[in-house]
């Protein structure tokens, strides 16, 4: 039976509150290192968020009609990463013909959305907390959207940054983890206004 939760609410808890990568600090490498740049920051964040909504719709169909009836809920994680990297390889294909400057750009963190960790747990959040099939696509779109808000959100802040006088030891990583760790306490201030478990 699947939890009752507000469509709306659930959008928008998964962007803001439970952000996947602000509150539940999954796919935080590729978030770090892609940030640098606005236009690689928007062009992942956008895949991410494609492959977040179309791999939660399927890997939710797969669970139910493939996995439960034939008691092979054992193999959710294998099937899931195998589904994930299945549109990966398509998306991949699609911003090569579409996009090469963009393709470029992002370099290897492209195919390592596969293993962005950010992807599989939304997998297993939509299966964990038990939603129906409308409930995980909308929960799989607002955490892409929110994983995209975050990753341009910093890309914004350290170009901003890069310019600012920052004290010598807090140069680079330093200063990238202090305005993480800023963003989420910012992101968590909606706590309380929407909470979804």
């Amino acid at each position: 039976m699947s939890p009752d939760v507000g469509l709306i609410s659930l959008f928008f808890a998964s962007i803001f509150t439970s952000n996947i990568l602000l509150a539940n600090f999954l796919g935080m490498c590729s978030f770090i290192s892609v940030s640098k740049d606005f236009t690689s920051s928007n062009g992942l964040g956008l895949a991410v968020t494609f492959v977040m909504t179309i791999t939660t719709a399927i890997n939710w169909l797969v669970y139910h009609y493939l996995l439960i009836p034939f008691g092979l809920e054992y193999l959710r994680y294998i099937v899931f990463i195998i589904v994930i990297a299945a549109i990966v390889q398509i998306s991949e294909m699609v911003i090569e013909r579409m996009s090469t400057n963009l393709y470029m750009s992002l370099g290897i963190f492209l195919p390592l959305i596969t293993v962005n960790c950010a992807i599989l747990g939304v997998a297993l959040f939509m299966q964990i907390r038990n939603y129906n099939f409308l409930q995980s696509v909308i929960f799989g779109l607002g955490s892409g959207l929110g994983w995209w808000l975050a990753i341009i959100s910093l890309a914004a802040i350290r170009k901003k940054v890069d310019k600012s006088p920052v004290p010598g030891p807090l140069k680079g990583p330093g200063i990238t983890l202090i305005t993480i760790g800023l963003m989420a306490m910012a992101f968590m201030g909606f706590s309380g206004m929407l909470n979804v478990q």
